[in-house]
Formats: structure tokens, sequence, C-alpha cells
């Protein structure tokens, strides 16, 4: 927990928004899923250009979180750098290769129909 104060979802978001600027992430896209799941307040799916910015944005963003806010997040996928998912608790993290992201079409699932995330 950050010192002195309550973590907030709100709070974590923005620093893994951050997060993937720092690392030159591309076309990511913020999703809230506040009353529509139990997973999480906010998703966030992002691309890397190749499987190892992939896998050094999950890797840089985990350690981040981990010395601001003193816990360890979930990691599935990090070796292969396809796709990987970082599970903060509050905030779900996606970063896919652009084909991988593709193919997969996560946004399309979480968004309502005719409508967009917001890009940041």
């Amino acid at each position: 927990m950050m010192a002195g104060s309550q973590l907030t979802s709100e709070k974590l978001l923005e620093r893994i928004l951050s997060s993937l600027n720092d690392d030159k992430a591309e076309d990511v896209v913020q999703i809230d899923l506040r009353g529509k799941t139990e997973i999480g307040d906010y998703m966030i799916i992002a691309s890397g250009r190749s499987t190892r910015q992939v896998s050094s944005m999950a890797e840089k963003l985990t350690d981040r979180i981990k010395q601001e806010f003193g816990f360890t997040s979930k990691v599935e996928g990090k070796d292969t750098g396809d796709w990987v998912l970082i599970d903060t608790g509050d905030v779900v993290v996606h970063i896919f290769r652009p084909e991988v992201r593709e193919f997969y079409q996560l946004e399309k699932m979480w968004l309502p129909q005719g409508s967009s995330a917001s890009a940041n």
C-alpha cells in the first residue's frame, strides 16, 4: 500500500498508463469495467512492436507497481511475449503484439456495440 494514503484504482490506473506511455506502448485503450464485472475496475489494452518490447513493458510495469505500491502483480505470458496479462487486482492489463491483439479483439468483447474505448 502507499505510505500514509489509501491505494485507489484510479491512482493505480494513472500509474499504469504513465508506465505504458514511458515505455512507448502503442494503441493504449482504457475500458471502465465498474458495474460490469467483478474482475476489476478498469481494463487496459496496449500493443508493443515486438515480443521483446511486450515482455519488457510488462516487466517494467510490474517492477514499478511493486516499488511504488508495495505489492506483486500476477503475470501470465511474459516469457512468450505475444500476449502478457498483468492482474493488479483493480486494473487488468493486456499487452499484445499487434497481430495477436487483432486476432483476439478483446476490445470488442468488453465494449458495447457502437461505442469506442477511451484511448490515451
